[in-house]
Protein backbone atom coordinates (compact mmCIF):
# COMPACT_ATOMS: atom_id res chain seq x y z
CA UNK A 1 0.00 0.00 0.00
CA UNK A 2 1.21 3.41 -1.06
CA UNK A 3 -0.07 6.63 0.39
CA UNK A 4 1.25 10.30 -0.45
CA UNK A 5 1.01 11.89 3.02
CA UNK A 6 0.33 15.87 2.32
CA UNK A 7 -1.27 18.69 4.53
CA UNK A 8 -1.96 22.49 4.80
CA UNK A 9 -2.69 23.26 1.48
CA UNK A 10 -4.47 26.73 2.73
CA UNK A 11 -6.68 26.89 -0.43
CA UNK A 12 -7.15 30.73 -1.05
CA UNK A 13 -4.22 32.06 0.97
CA UNK A 14 -3.11 34.69 -0.53
CA UNK A 15 0.93 36.11 -0.35
CA UNK A 16 1.26 39.51 0.94
CA UNK A 17 -1.54 40.87 -1.02
CA UNK A 18 -1.15 38.29 -4.00
CA UNK A 19 -3.96 35.53 -5.01
CA UNK A 20 -1.88 31.74 -4.94
CA UNK A 21 -4.76 30.55 -6.30
CA UNK A 22 -3.30 29.50 -9.77
CA UNK A 23 0.33 29.05 -8.59
CA UNK A 24 -0.95 26.21 -6.13
CA UNK A 25 -3.70 25.16 -8.82
CA UNK A 26 -0.22 24.18 -10.95
CA UNK A 27 1.22 22.39 -7.80
CA UNK A 28 -1.69 20.45 -7.41
CA UNK A 29 -1.68 19.34 -10.66
CA UNK A 30 1.07 17.23 -10.09
CA UNK A 31 0.17 15.22 -7.78
CA UNK A 32 -1.95 12.97 -10.22
CA UNK A 33 1.16 12.96 -12.26
CA UNK A 34 2.85 11.02 -8.88
CA UNK A 35 -0.21 9.32 -8.33
CA UNK A 36 0.13 7.70 -11.85
CA UNK A 37 3.81 7.61 -12.01
CA UNK A 38 4.68 5.84 -7.97
CA UNK A 39 1.08 3.79 -7.99
CA UNK A 40 -0.14 5.59 -5.10
CA UNK A 41 -3.41 4.05 -3.75
CA UNK A 42 -4.38 7.17 -1.44
CA UNK A 43 -3.62 10.93 -0.95
CA UNK A 44 -3.95 11.88 2.73
CA UNK A 45 -4.34 15.63 3.19
CA UNK A 46 -3.82 16.55 7.17
CA UNK A 47 -5.66 19.75 8.05
CA UNK A 48 -5.87 23.48 6.83
CA UNK A 49 -7.62 22.15 3.30
CA UNK A 50 -8.90 25.54 3.08
CA UNK A 51 -7.20 29.37 4.61
CA UNK A 52 -10.59 30.53 5.82
CA UNK A 53 -13.46 29.00 7.43
CA UNK A 54 -15.85 30.84 4.64
CA UNK A 55 -13.43 29.50 1.43
CA UNK A 56 -14.89 31.61 -1.80
CA UNK A 57 -16.54 29.87 -4.60
CA UNK A 58 -13.02 29.95 -6.60
CA UNK A 59 -11.23 27.97 -3.61
CA UNK A 60 -13.88 25.84 -3.61
CA UNK A 61 -13.73 24.96 -7.33
CA UNK A 62 -9.95 24.45 -7.09
CA UNK A 63 -10.57 21.79 -4.23
CA UNK A 64 -13.31 19.98 -6.41
CA UNK A 65 -10.48 20.05 -9.52
CA UNK A 66 -7.84 18.62 -7.43
CA UNK A 67 -9.43 15.61 -5.96
CA UNK A 68 -11.56 14.98 -9.14
CA UNK A 69 -7.91 14.95 -11.03
CA UNK A 70 -6.44 12.42 -8.13
CA UNK A 71 -9.57 10.11 -8.47
CA UNK A 72 -9.00 10.01 -11.82
CA UNK A 73 -5.37 9.00 -11.49
CA UNK A 74 -6.77 5.91 -9.71
CA UNK A 75 -6.00 7.32 -5.53
CA UNK A 76 -8.81 7.25 -2.80
CA UNK A 77 -8.17 10.92 -1.14
CA UNK A 78 -8.66 11.16 2.91
CA UNK A 79 -8.46 14.30 4.24
CA UNK A 80 -9.14 16.32 7.77
CA UNK A 81 -9.92 19.36 9.25
CA UNK A 82 -7.08 21.88 10.87
CA UNK A 83 -7.38 25.35 12.72
CA UNK A 84 -8.11 27.17 9.27
CA UNK A 85 -10.90 24.93 8.12
CA UNK A 86 -14.90 25.20 9.17
CA UNK A 87 -15.26 21.73 9.82
CA UNK A 88 -19.15 22.06 9.37
CA UNK A 89 -18.05 23.26 5.48
CA UNK A 90 -15.09 21.30 4.71
CA UNK A 91 -17.25 18.13 5.69
CA UNK A 92 -20.64 19.41 4.09
CA UNK A 93 -21.82 16.00 2.12
CA UNK A 94 -19.04 13.85 3.61
CA UNK A 95 -21.34 11.25 3.60
CA UNK A 96 -22.04 11.22 -0.20
CA UNK A 97 -18.03 12.31 -1.59
CA UNK A 98 -17.13 8.84 0.30
CA UNK A 99 -19.58 7.15 -1.89
CA UNK A 100 -16.83 8.51 -4.66
CA UNK A 101 -13.81 7.74 -2.95
CA UNK A 102 -13.32 10.91 -1.72
CA UNK A 103 -13.37 10.72 2.41
CA UNK A 104 -13.60 13.84 4.80
CA UNK A 105 -13.33 13.28 7.94
CA UNK A 106 -14.17 16.02 10.31
CA UNK A 107 -16.78 15.00 13.02
CA UNK A 108 -14.94 14.20 15.98
CA UNK A 109 -17.76 11.86 16.99
CA UNK A 110 -16.50 9.32 14.89
CA UNK A 111 -12.75 9.50 15.15
CA UNK A 112 -12.89 5.59 15.89
CA UNK A 113 -14.94 5.22 12.46
CA UNK A 114 -11.87 4.45 9.63
CA UNK A 115 -11.83 4.60 6.48
CA UNK A 116 -10.85 1.02 5.12
CA UNK A 117 -8.30 0.48 2.25
CA UNK A 118 -6.86 -3.23 1.15
CA UNK A 119 -4.39 -4.19 -0.53
CA UNK A 120 -2.93 -7.93 -1.05
CA UNK A 121 -1.31 -8.05 2.27
CA UNK A 122 -5.08 -7.46 3.42
CA UNK A 123 -6.86 -4.09 5.41
CA UNK A 124 -5.29 -1.02 6.21
CA UNK A 125 -7.33 1.36 8.34
CA UNK A 126 -6.82 5.00 8.26
CA UNK A 127 -8.15 7.21 10.95
CA UNK A 128 -8.55 11.22 10.68
CA UNK A 129 -8.43 13.38 13.25
CA UNK A 130 -9.83 16.85 12.96
CA UNK A 131 -8.31 19.94 14.79
CA UNK A 132 -9.67 19.76 18.30
CA UNK A 133 -10.69 22.76 19.94
CA UNK A 134 -11.14 21.23 23.61
CA UNK A 135 -13.95 23.98 24.17
CA UNK A 136 -15.87 22.31 21.66
CA UNK A 137 -15.16 18.43 22.63
CA UNK A 138 -14.98 18.07 25.81
CA UNK A 139 -18.79 18.42 26.87
CA UNK A 140 -19.90 16.17 23.97
CA UNK A 141 -17.27 13.96 24.97
CA UNK A 142 -18.42 13.91 28.67
CA UNK A 143 -15.27 14.94 29.81
CA UNK A 144 -15.48 18.57 31.14
CA UNK A 145 -11.58 18.63 32.58
CA UNK A 146 -10.27 18.71 29.26
CA UNK A 147 -8.13 22.27 28.76
CA UNK A 148 -5.43 21.69 26.12
CA UNK A 149 -4.75 19.80 22.69
CA UNK A 150 -2.35 17.25 24.75
CA UNK A 151 -5.47 16.56 26.69
CA UNK A 152 -8.39 16.06 23.59
CA UNK A 153 -5.48 14.51 21.71
CA UNK A 154 -4.99 11.62 24.22
CA UNK A 155 -8.80 11.24 24.58
CA UNK A 156 -9.00 10.89 20.91
CA UNK A 157 -6.03 8.64 20.58
CA UNK A 158 -7.39 6.08 23.08
CA UNK A 159 -10.41 5.88 20.88
CA UNK A 160 -8.45 5.24 18.22
CA UNK A 161 -6.51 2.71 20.07
CA UNK A 162 -9.47 1.20 21.52
CA UNK A 163 -11.30 0.84 18.17
CA UNK A 164 -7.76 -0.75 16.88
CA UNK A 165 -7.91 -3.37 19.44
CA UNK A 166 -11.46 -3.90 18.80
CA UNK A 167 -11.16 -4.57 15.19
CA UNK A 168 -8.12 -7.01 15.52
CA UNK A 169 -9.94 -9.01 17.90
CA UNK A 170 -13.03 -8.70 15.34
CA UNK A 171 -10.32 -10.42 12.94
CA UNK A 172 -9.11 -12.62 14.56
CA UNK A 173 -12.39 -13.77 15.13
CA UNK A 174 -13.14 -14.34 11.79
CA UNK A 175 -9.77 -16.11 11.50
CA UNK A 176 -8.07 -13.41 9.44
CA UNK A 177 -5.14 -12.96 11.83
CA UNK A 178 -4.66 -10.38 14.76
CA UNK A 179 -2.44 -7.72 12.72
CA UNK A 180 -3.91 -4.52 11.88
CA UNK A 181 -2.15 -1.71 10.14
CA UNK A 182 -3.12 1.49 11.16
CA UNK A 183 -2.40 4.89 9.97
CA UNK A 184 -4.01 8.24 11.74
CA UNK A 185 -4.15 11.25 10.28
CA UNK A 186 -4.02 14.70 12.47
CA UNK A 187 -3.69 18.52 12.70
CA UNK A 188 -1.99 19.19 15.40
CA UNK A 189 1.59 20.35 17.01
CA UNK A 190 3.88 17.36 18.18
CA UNK A 191 6.72 18.49 20.12
CA UNK A 192 10.15 18.01 19.23
CA UNK A 193 12.92 19.85 18.40
CA UNK A 194 12.36 19.05 14.51
CA UNK A 195 8.99 20.70 14.29
CA UNK A 196 9.85 23.62 15.91
CA UNK A 197 12.70 24.15 13.72
CA UNK A 198 10.19 23.77 10.70
CA UNK A 199 7.38 26.32 12.41
CA UNK A 200 7.06 29.37 10.83
CA UNK A 201 5.38 33.00 11.22
CA UNK A 202 1.84 31.73 9.75
CA UNK A 203 1.71 28.79 12.50
CA UNK A 204 0.13 31.03 15.22
CA UNK A 205 -3.02 29.72 16.54
CA UNK A 206 -1.28 26.24 17.91
CA UNK A 207 1.48 27.94 20.39
CA UNK A 208 4.67 26.22 19.46
CA UNK A 209 6.46 24.89 22.81
CA UNK A 210 3.78 25.69 24.98
CA UNK A 211 0.98 24.04 26.95
CA UNK A 212 -1.30 23.15 23.90
CA UNK A 213 2.27 20.60 22.28
CA UNK A 214 1.37 17.26 22.30
CA UNK A 215 3.91 15.00 23.40
CA UNK A 216 4.53 11.89 20.68
CA UNK A 217 3.74 9.10 22.72
CA UNK A 218 0.20 10.01 22.24
CA UNK A 219 0.50 8.47 18.77
CA UNK A 220 1.76 5.49 20.33
CA UNK A 221 0.33 2.06 18.69
CA UNK A 222 -0.13 2.93 15.13
CA UNK A 223 1.97 2.27 11.80
CA UNK A 224 2.40 5.83 10.97
CA UNK A 225 1.05 9.27 11.97
CA UNK A 226 0.67 11.82 8.91
CA UNK A 227 0.78 15.20 10.91
CA UNK A 228 -0.57 18.60 9.72
CA UNK A 229 -0.30 22.31 10.93
CA UNK A 230 4.17 22.58 10.80
CA UNK A 231 4.86 24.08 6.91
CA UNK A 232 8.18 22.23 6.69
CA UNK A 233 8.79 18.80 6.55
CA UNK A 234 9.82 17.47 9.87
CA UNK A 235 10.12 13.80 11.00
CA UNK A 236 9.99 13.45 14.55
CA UNK A 237 10.14 9.68 14.47
CA UNK A 238 10.50 7.70 12.03
CA UNK A 239 6.49 6.91 12.03
CA UNK A 240 5.35 10.07 12.63
CA UNK A 241 6.13 12.87 10.26
CA UNK A 242 4.96 16.52 9.44
CA UNK A 243 5.08 16.54 5.09
CA UNK A 244 4.51 20.78 5.36
CA UNK A 245 2.68 22.76 3.06
CA UNK A 246 2.91 22.55 -1.19
CA UNK A 247 2.96 26.26 -1.41
CA UNK A 248 5.72 28.69 0.16
CA UNK A 249 3.48 31.05 2.56
CA UNK A 250 5.44 33.00 3.84
CA UNK A 251 9.25 34.43 3.84
CA UNK A 252 10.35 32.54 6.93
CA UNK A 253 9.58 29.19 4.85
CA UNK A 254 11.74 30.44 1.64
CA UNK A 255 14.72 27.46 2.58
CA UNK A 256 12.53 24.76 3.11
CA UNK A 257 11.16 22.12 0.26
CA UNK A 258 7.72 21.43 -0.99
CA UNK A 259 6.66 17.94 -1.11
CA UNK A 260 4.55 15.60 0.81
CA UNK A 261 6.33 11.84 2.16
CA UNK A 262 4.90 8.90 -0.05
CA UNK A 263 4.46 6.36 2.68
CA UNK A 264 4.56 2.09 1.96
CA UNK A 265 3.21 -0.32 4.40
CA UNK A 266 3.68 -3.93 3.70
CA UNK A 267 2.54 -6.82 5.68
CA UNK A 268 4.19 -5.96 8.42
CA UNK A 269 2.94 -2.35 9.04
CA UNK A 270 5.73 0.81 8.08
CA UNK A 271 8.02 -0.34 5.28
CA UNK A 272 9.51 3.14 3.62
CA UNK A 273 9.58 6.46 3.48
CA UNK A 274 10.44 8.62 0.61
CA UNK A 275 10.73 12.29 0.40
CA UNK A 276 9.08 13.48 -3.44
CA UNK A 277 9.15 16.79 -4.36
CA UNK A 278 6.42 18.88 -5.75
CA UNK A 279 7.49 21.96 -8.08
CA UNK A 280 7.62 25.53 -6.58
CA UNK A 281 6.08 27.81 -9.54
CA UNK A 282 7.80 30.98 -7.81
CA UNK A 283 10.80 30.77 -5.62
CA UNK A 284 11.71 33.35 -2.65
CA UNK A 285 14.40 35.41 -2.20
CA UNK A 286 15.40 37.38 1.29
CA UNK A 287 17.69 40.16 0.04
CA UNK A 288 19.79 42.42 2.38
CA UNK A 289 22.13 45.72 1.40
CA UNK A 290 21.76 48.97 0.98
CA UNK A 291 19.29 50.38 -2.03
CA UNK A 292 22.19 50.96 -4.06
CA UNK A 293 23.45 47.51 -3.88
CA UNK A 294 20.32 45.60 -4.63
CA UNK A 295 19.60 47.41 -7.75
CA UNK A 296 23.07 47.08 -9.13
CA UNK A 297 25.06 44.38 -7.52
CA UNK A 298 24.98 41.29 -10.05
CA UNK A 299 24.95 39.02 -7.22
CA UNK A 300 21.13 39.29 -6.83
CA UNK A 301 20.52 38.35 -10.30
CA UNK A 302 19.75 35.05 -9.77
CA UNK A 303 16.33 36.46 -7.52
CA UNK A 304 15.27 38.81 -10.69
CA UNK A 305 12.00 36.28 -10.92
CA UNK A 306 11.65 35.38 -7.38
CA UNK A 307 9.30 36.69 -4.95
CA UNK A 308 11.45 38.62 -2.90
CA UNK A 309 11.70 40.35 0.38
CA UNK A 310 14.08 43.38 0.56
CA UNK A 311 15.70 44.51 3.88
CA UNK A 312 17.43 47.65 3.65
CA UNK A 313 20.12 48.58 5.34
CA UNK A 314 21.41 52.18 4.29
CA UNK A 315 21.74 54.71 6.97
CA UNK A 316 18.05 56.66 5.92
CA UNK A 317 15.38 55.03 4.32
CA UNK A 318 15.75 55.72 0.79
CA UNK A 319 12.54 57.48 -0.56
CA UNK A 320 10.50 55.41 -3.13
CA UNK A 321 12.29 52.22 -2.43
CA UNK A 322 9.48 50.11 -2.96
CA UNK A 323 9.35 51.46 -6.93
CA UNK A 324 12.83 51.25 -7.02
CA UNK A 325 12.92 48.02 -6.16
CA UNK A 326 10.30 46.60 -8.53
CA UNK A 327 12.14 48.28 -11.44
CA UNK A 328 14.46 45.39 -10.66
CA UNK A 329 12.77 42.69 -9.01
CA UNK A 330 9.08 42.84 -10.34
CA UNK A 331 8.06 40.42 -7.78
CA UNK A 332 9.68 42.51 -4.77
CA UNK A 333 6.69 42.05 -1.80
CA UNK A 334 7.55 42.67 1.29
CA UNK A 335 10.56 45.75 2.22
CA UNK A 336 11.83 46.16 5.87
CA UNK A 337 14.57 49.06 7.07
CA UNK A 338 17.45 47.92 9.00
CA UNK A 339 21.00 50.02 9.07
CA UNK A 340 23.85 48.48 9.81
CA UNK A 341 25.10 49.16 13.28
CA UNK A 342 21.72 50.63 14.73
CA UNK A 343 18.18 50.73 14.98
CA UNK A 344 15.83 52.14 11.78
CA UNK A 345 15.82 56.26 11.62
CA UNK A 346 12.59 56.18 10.53
CA UNK A 347 10.85 54.58 14.03
CA UNK A 348 9.18 51.94 15.59
CA UNK A 349 8.18 48.93 13.20
CA UNK A 350 5.06 48.78 12.15
CA UNK A 351 2.05 47.48 14.18
CA UNK A 352 1.71 44.69 11.23
CA UNK A 353 5.36 44.36 11.63
CA UNK A 354 4.88 44.01 15.96
CA UNK A 355 2.01 41.34 15.55
CA UNK A 356 3.33 39.04 12.89
CA UNK A 357 3.57 35.52 13.78
CA UNK A 358 2.25 36.62 17.31
CA UNK A 359 -0.91 34.15 18.54
CA UNK A 360 -4.27 35.86 19.99
CA UNK A 361 -3.06 35.08 23.49
CA UNK A 362 0.15 36.45 23.39
CA UNK A 363 -1.38 39.84 22.10
CA UNK A 364 -3.17 39.82 25.18
CA UNK A 365 -0.54 39.42 27.37
CA UNK A 366 1.67 41.83 25.75
CA UNK A 367 -1.66 44.28 26.14
CA UNK A 368 -1.56 43.44 30.06
CA UNK A 369 1.78 43.63 30.87
CA UNK A 370 1.92 47.31 28.68
CA UNK A 371 -1.19 48.98 30.61
CA UNK A 372 0.43 46.99 33.88
CA UNK A 373 3.48 48.71 33.85
CA UNK A 374 5.66 45.44 32.96
CA UNK A 375 3.01 43.15 35.00
CA UNK A 376 1.42 40.01 32.80
CA UNK A 377 -1.20 38.22 33.39
CA UNK A 378 -1.25 35.90 35.90
CA UNK A 379 -1.97 31.75 35.64
CA UNK A 380 -5.49 31.93 36.06
CA UNK A 381 -5.74 35.36 33.67
CA UNK A 382 -4.19 33.31 30.83
CA UNK A 383 -6.02 30.16 31.66
CA UNK A 384 -8.90 32.62 30.93
CA UNK A 385 -7.83 34.03 27.72
CA UNK A 386 -7.19 30.71 26.27
CA UNK A 387 -10.78 29.32 26.87
CA UNK A 388 -12.39 32.84 25.76
CA UNK A 389 -9.86 32.80 22.30
CA UNK A 390 -10.89 28.83 21.75
CA UNK A 391 -14.51 29.56 22.53
CA UNK A 392 -14.46 32.04 19.97
CA UNK A 393 -12.10 30.07 17.42
CA UNK A 394 -14.79 27.25 18.08
CA UNK A 395 -17.55 29.68 17.01
CA UNK A 396 -15.53 30.83 13.67
CA UNK A 397 -15.04 27.30 13.21
CA UNK A 398 -18.59 26.36 13.29
CA UNK A 399 -19.97 29.35 11.57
Amino acid sequence: MKLLHTSDWHIGRTFHGHSTLEALRAVLAEIPVIVGERGVDAVLVAGDVFDSAAPSADAFRLLSDAVRAIREAGATVIMTSGNHDSAARLGFQAEYAALGGVHILTDPATIAAPVTLSDEHGKLDVYGIPYLEPVLVRHGWGRPELRTQAQVLDVAMERVRAAIAERAAAAAAAGEGTAVRTVVLAHTFASGGAAEAEASDVEREIRVGGVDAVPLGAFDGVDYAALGHIHGRAQLAEHIRYSGAPLHYSFSEAAKVRGGWLVELDADGLAAVEWVDLPVPRALAVLRGTLEELLSSPSFADAEQRWVSAVLTDQARPSEAMRRLQSRFPWCAQLGHEPAGGTAADGAASYAERVQGRSDEELVAGFLAHVRNGVGASAAEEDLVRELVAEVRGEEAAA
